[in-house]
Order: structure tokens, then C-alpha cells, then sequence
């Protein structure tokens, strides 16, 4: 969802591509959190009281790179947004992925 928003976002509705990005990620951090609490991580017993807090700021964070290195590809090399972010997405999503399975959505014993 982030990344077909910021794209929509950037080429038709033609924002510049750090508001794209930053509007897209605030689309898409419910349908993630919803997504990864119902269906990715059902299974670890972790309660949204200690698992939102926790994926908020992991989320956050990876936004934080995710801005910085998409806005720096842009500035440094002729790449263009969708492939900047399809890359920079590509990265951030691994490491997400793994902080969220082993910290943000464990369950707390």
C-alpha cells in the first residue's frame, strides 16, 4: 500500500516525492500494523498494549531511513521515484520484517 500510494501520489497527483512518501506511509502504517497483528504474527500471543507502541516506533524508524535514503537517490543519481523507493522499500522491508518478528510483535514472557 505504501509504495503504490507514494507512487499515485508522486506521478498523478504530482506531490513532490518526500510529501508522496510521508503521506503514503501514513496510509499504509494501520493497514501494516492490522496486517502483521492479524495475520503475520497471529501466532506469537503478543498484546496490542506492548505490540503498537513498539511497531509504531519500529515503523517510525524505518521511515526515518527510508526518507533519508529515498531523498538522497534522488538528489545523487538519476534514478527515478518509483525505482528509488522500490529499491529503498525493498531494504527497509527486510529489516522491519525481522525487528517486528523478534521484538515488536514477541510475545513478552
Amino acid at each position: 500500500m505504501h509504495y503504490l500510494s507514494a507512487v499515485f501520489m508522486e506521478g498523478v497527483l504530482d506531490l513532490n516525492p518526500g510529501s508522496a512518501n510521508l503521506l503514503a506511509f501514513l496510509l499504509a502504517f494501520p493497514v501494516s500494523y492490522i496486517g502483521h497483528q492479524t495475520f503475520s504474527f497471529a501466532g506469537n500471543g503478543s498484546q496490542h498494549k506492548q505490540a503498537l507502541p513498539r511497531y509504531l516506533l519500529l515503523a517510525c524508524s524505518g521511515f526515518a531511513a527510508n526518507q533519508i535514503m529515498v531523498l538522497s537517490l534522488l538528489n545523487y543519481t538519476i534514478l527515478p521515484f518509483w525505482l528509488a523507493l522500490g529499491l529503498v522499500m525493498g531494504i527497509v522491508a527486510v529489516s522491519t520484517y525481522l525487528l517486528s518478528r523478534h521484538w515488536a510483535f514477541k510475545h513478552k514472557n
